[in-house]
């Protein structure tokens, strides 16, 4: 964990104490340092939306926006719901610029004394921050199945003793069948809260599926099972209600990452006029993909008249010649802009 002066905190984004997991390493040649910082820009790539079901940008760091020292910084680039970027992890090749610095060397196989190529890359507990912010909604959190700690909430109803016993034992019979396929599961035994009071605190803590069932559900043979990305409700036979949960959890991670890419899809444009990029960013921000010259100049320009900093040099972009959108210079690729966290 990290302590370090925040003068604006924000909760899970800028902390002044924040789990962060981080890596350096020492390469003996750049190119084994460049393959490092690749492989990371991809793993955090890969858990974000793999995992965390967030669609990202990955790409270059402009000289302004990299990691001070580093000779090229890396990063993955999310979109939040309301419209902001948050860059959820970042790879810098670090050359040898450190190692210089604190005379890091190693005896080369020749038996030359040489400085060793670094790198270091890192996220942190921003990525709790990124997951709230790109899924949730006004009932509460939504977390992916892959990551949620409890997958599936079993809510039993019952109105008196003698039905508690019976569904309490329907309820730890259907666990015997999570238990087998490795489903993360908790069953809501309390009896001092009401079950609407159950749905609710489970809604909150994001639970990917709930259950419930009570004695009208024990004499039809049936669940009730809930998702809770669409609130969408579905009888299931007992006997399936273990394959359903399954499937409902596959479909839950798909349709999160979707639902994400759809929305960052929507919320990203191409645009070449510094008139149409203004209005944009004060009507509806998002990713703007536009020309840029290069200059550090025009990037400060734009940055303190619209509060909007390069986010990165797409990877996947496609190299064409253009305009910079603010001076108008020969540009030969679009940048991506976005107001930022």
């Amino acid at each position: 964990n990290v302590v370090r002066w925040e003068m604006r905190t924000r909760l899970f984004l800028r902390t002044a104490e924040f789990l962060w997991q981080e890596g350096h390493t020492a390469h003996a040649t750049q190119d084994q340092a460049e393959e490092e910082q690749l492989k990371m820009i991809n793993v955090y790539k890969d858990f974000a939306e793999n995992y965390l079901a967030l669609p990202v940008i990955t790409g270059r760091k402009s000289e302004s926006e990299k990691f001070a020292g580093a000779v090229e910084t890396y990063t993955i680039e999310a979109l939040m719901q309301d419209g902001k970027a948050l860059q959820a992890g970042t790879s810098h090749h670090l050359g040898q610029n450190f190692a210089r610095v604190f005379n890091i060397q190693f005896t080369d196989q020749d038996g030359a004394l040489k400085y060793v190529w670094q790198t270091s890359w890192g996220v942190s507990t921003r990525l709790i921050g990124a997951l709230i912010m790109a899924h949730s909604d006004d009932q509460g959190l939504i977390l992916p199945p892959k990551i949620a700690p409890i997958k599936l909430a079993v809510v039993p109803i019952w109105s008196s003793d003698k039905e508690r016993v019976m569904v309490l034992d329907e309820c730890n019979q259907l666990a015997d069948g999570f238990r087998k396929i490795n489903i993360e599961f908790k069953i809501d035994e309390r009896d001092y809260i009401s079950p609407g009071f159950k749905f609710n605190e489970w809604e909150k803590k994001g639970v990917p599926v709930r259950i419930e069932i009570g004695p009208r559900d024990i004499v039809k043979d049936q669940v009730i099972l809930v998702r809770r990305d669409t609130g969408q409700k579905e009888i299931v036979a007992k006997n399936k209600a273990v394959d359903a949960v399954r499937q409902k959890l596959e479909e839950i991670q798909a349709n999160l990452f979707e639902r994400a890419l759809k929305f960052k899809i929507e919320n990203s444009y191409q645009i070449d006029n510094y008139n149409e990029f203004k209005t944009q960013l004060e009507k509806r921000p998002g990713f703007i993909y536009s020309h840029w010259c290069g200059s550090e100049k025009c990037e400060g320009a734009v940055s303190k008249e619209t509060k909007a900093t390069i986010r990165c040099i797409p990877f996947d972009g496609e190299m064409h010649d253009g305009r910079c959108i603010k001076c108008g210079g020969k540009s030969e690729r679009r940048a991506v802009w976005a107001k930022s966290y």
